[in-house]
């Protein structure tokens, strides 16, 4: 909401000593945060001049050398501007001005010719061209005949206004309007507020008689038409287009200007129809799936039946709070004008304006609206096109309310409000206060009973009132003072904590993600069944859903970082997974990891992550939870198309999958890239007895090497077992460090294992280990009709 000061001073004084700066911080005082305070104009040194003479310059085809008299002397200055000429009043900029963009104007000679300033167009002293005729925003500004030379041609133009920037709350839909803002700045400054003039006069037969309203859709709760004829169309009076352009509004002409001044003033968009070409009847409904319209920026409307449109009884003219009909618009030519003022329902016209436009009109109808001001801007709307178009008002309005206007009455007693904010008032005290707030008050003993008025929609219980006497009252002038509450311990999840700490040990960073992705996405990377959890109104189509695997969300980091160069990623989150199932909502805290490039074991020491690695990180995890001896690696029963199907495999932990590991499909990522997820609630629900430990033996420990050829079919798992069951005790660890195939060795494969034999009581001898070597060999013949490879 821009806010200017000098539409603000028509409806509040404002002591002169106040400048914008000051107003905006006592604003942000009460809640209302700003972005800029500044001038409209915030050009210096500007004169108004009279051009005497203008003649071409000697030494350009464009550039003229004009002499022009600003009051103190006769100043020659050399003009590019197509339009300039001798006897015009014109805007020029002294030596030493200070215009927008960082532009300072000097004396100095161009082409050879003097130059002592600069005559200026409307956009270089900072007006923006959006607000400019034609004529202005190619060449420079000419000023009317009695302009006074030498005098300050912004106070001449009336555009000498400050303006603020604000940003409102979401909930605070009466500040976008002045009188709204009138009201907070008269409580801040305890000042009374100007009512608006709304007097005119009436004449001819009742507009009841010859036109009808009718409302048949319950998304329209208040419905106001009344008549102008025979308008003139014309240029605004100066005041209107100033205030238009310093609200951030472009002026057009005097009736269309009314309609955007008005809703300005009181908050209340309206619309006005050409009434010649409308018709005796004006309809609110629900618009007819397939429908179209062609809207007034000329583009033609596919409507749906959540759209509200306006009909001429037949036809769609308009789309209710967002945009009217081309085929009704105001034109040059038009004399007689319907006018609308409605409330319709806020969330139906945000869909809408979201598909359409977002404009100062639907933004209202969307923070709601107060319907003592739709009656308000009615009145308003009329005098204005009675004083300023030479409008006849026609008698009567047609009305449809269907609106609760109730008043809100919250009772509340100087206790609730010093309990709440820490503060010592006296009834009277916050009986000014609302006072202030233009609040009606009764008191009845120590109760305060507060009448809400209907423009501060925001306000319904107790509490919003103490906020209001906060607000008004001032933050600053409440007594510090520190807490007195029962202070319970604070709970931390350790064992998350546990999982970060040995995941950045293993060398992986922590990363956080959206947990909002793509509904093409929410399926993947699980055979899971399951519903997604969609947005009702997303922000993007990109972010509509929650997530139930955590990998789509890091594969994206993985994107990025794939897309800034760089290759070796190594990622883990821990977070949550979102699911409906059978009417049944959950989530569930997931472990997830992704590792790509190379993976770094030591100084001087990297390998090229890949299934073995990944396997790895889950084992260390798996381990360190206290799972150890408990878990597998299987084969998913069913394939999930997202990983490759060579190598992937599922977590087993007794008798449940509780994760997957594996490497992404090479049709998805052409770079190896794997990841692991866990579903932590799932295996944190498993038991584990206490940890177990054991001295490390002092005696040194001797390894063996096995290279064996068997069916590519036989899982390293199941090796393993054979290994550890036939090893025994002496055999203290083992490790898969080789898997190799060719077309020779054909449906087999050669896999090699470094074997750790040890004890605790002495050094092992060969005579001691080769017997166990043979043991596993013979086992490894039996079980899996292994040969060993020579």
């Amino acid at each position: 909401m821009i806010l200017s000061k000098n539409f603000l001073k028509d409806y509040v004084d404002i002591d002169e000593n106040i400048d914008i700066k000051t107003l905006a911080e006592d604003m942000t005082r009460v809640g209302n945060e700003y972005d800029s305070a500044e001038k409209l104009v915030p050009a210096t040194k500007l004169v108004i001049g009279n051009v005497l003479e203008c003649i071409e310059h000697p030494d350009s085809d464009h550039l003229h050398c004009c002499k022009v008299d600003i009051g103190t002397e006769v100043a020659n200055i050399v003009c590019g501007a197509p339009n300039v000429r001798a006897g015009i009043k014109v805007i020029v900029a002294l030596p030493g001005a200070e215009l927008p963009g960082g532009i300072t104007i000097k004396s100095g000679v161009i082409r050879g010719q003097e130059s002592n300033g600069m005559i200026c167009a409307l956009y270089e002293i900072g007006i923006d061209k959006k607000y400019l005729s034609e004529e202005d925003k190619n060449g420079i500004h000419i000023l009317p005949e009695d302009a006074p030379v030498g005098k300050d041609p912004i106070e001449y133009l009336k555009l000498d206004d400050e303006v603020v920037d604000f940003e409102l709350t979401a909930n605070r839909g009466d500040l976008l309007s002045i009188l709204g803002m009138a009201y907070e700045v008269a409580a801040i400054y305890d000042k009374p507020v100007k009512q608006i003039d709304l007097s005119h006069n009436e004449s001819g037969e009742d507009l009841n008689k010859s036109f009808t309203v009718k409302v048949n859709t319950d998304n329209c709760k208040l419905f106001i038409a009344r008549k102008a004829l025979n308008v003139t169309i014309k240029e605004s009076p100066d005041f209107i287009k100033n205030r238009l352009i310093s609200s951030g509004i472009r002026p057009i002409n005097n009736v269309v200007d009314i309609s955007n001044y008005v809703m300005l003033e009181c908050g209340q968009p309206l619309h006005f129809y050409d009434a010649d070409r409308l018709g005796n009847i004006i309809e609110t409904r629900m618009a007819i799936s397939g429908e179209k319209l062609t809207t007034l920026d000329g583009i033609e409307r596919d409507l749906e039946e959540t759209d509200i449109v306006i009909s001429d009884g037949t036809r769609a003219i308009g789309l209710a709070g967002v945009m009217g009909g081309l085929d009704t618009e105001i034109e040059e030519t038009t004399k007689n004008v319907l006018i609308e003022s409605a409330i319709f329902d806020s969330v139906r016209v945000r869909k809408t304006s979201k598909k359409i436009i977002r404009s100062e009109a639907s933004n209202r109808f969307e923070k709601g609206l107060d319907p003592n001001r739709t009656y308000m801007a009615m009145e308003r709307a009329v005098k204005l096109l009675e004083e300023y178009a030479g409008a006849t008002i026609q008698t009567g309005k047609v009305v449809h309310d269907k609106f609760d206007k109730t008043e809100k009455k919250i009772d509340i007693t100087a206790n609730d409000i010093n309990n709440l904010l820490g503060t010592k008032l006296t009834n009277s005290e916050a009986i000014d206060v609302f006072r202030r707030l233009n609040f009606e008050t009764s008191l009845d003993g120590n109760v305060i009973t507060v009448i809400v008025p209907t423009r501060r929609r925001d306000i319904s219980i107790k509490e919003d009132l103490i906020e209001e006497v906060g607000r008004i009252y001032g933050v600053d002038n409440i007594e510090g003072k520190l807490p007195v509450a029962p202070i319970k311990l604070g709970y931390v999840d350790k064992t998350d904590r546990e999982i970060r700490n040995k995941m950045v040990s293993l060398g992986l960073n922590e990363t956080l993600s959206y947990i909002l992705i793509n509904s093409k996405n929410v399926h993947q990377y699980t055979n899971d069944k399951f519903e997604e959890l969609k947005l009702s109104d997303p922000i993007t189509e990109e972010r509509n859903v929650l997530r139930y695997s955590l990998i789509p969300s890091l594969y994206k980091i993985y994107e990025y970082n794939k897309a800034h160069y760089i290759k070796d990623v190594c990622l883990f989150e821990i977070g949550k997974g979102f699911w409906k199932k059978e009417e049944i909502y959950g989530e569930d805290k997931k472990l997830c990891a992704l590792m790509t490039g190379e993976y770094y074991l030591g100084i001087d020491n990297k390998k090229n992550v890949d299934f073995y690695i990944i396997k790895g990180v889950a084992e260390e995890v798996l381990d360190y939870l206290g799972y150890g001896n408990r878990y597998s690696f299987v084969l998913p029963k069913e394939n999930v198309k997202e990983f490759h199907p060579g190598q992937v495999a599922e977590i087993n932990v007794n008798g449940d999958i509780v994760g997957i590991i594996g490497r992404i499909h090479p049709q998805i990522a052409k770079e190896p890239v794997f990841v692991l997820e866990i579903n932590l609630d799932k295996l944190l629900a498993k038991k584990v007895g206490k940890m177990k430990f054991k001295d490390i033996s002092i005696y040194p420990t001797v390894n063996k090497d096995i290279a064996i050829i068997l069916n590519k079919d036989i899982t390293s798992d199941e090796i393993s077992k054979v290994i550890k069951k036939a090893g025994g005790n002496l055999l203290v660890n083992q490790k898969l460090f080789d898997v190799y195939t060719n077309q020779i060795l054909g449906n087999k494969k050669s896999v090699a294992y470094s074997l750790t034999f040890g004890s605790n009581s002495k050094t092992l001898t060969d005579e001691e280990i080769n017997p166990i070597m043979e043991k596993i060999i013979q086992a490894l013949e039996k079980n899996f009709k292994a040969e060993l490879r020579k």
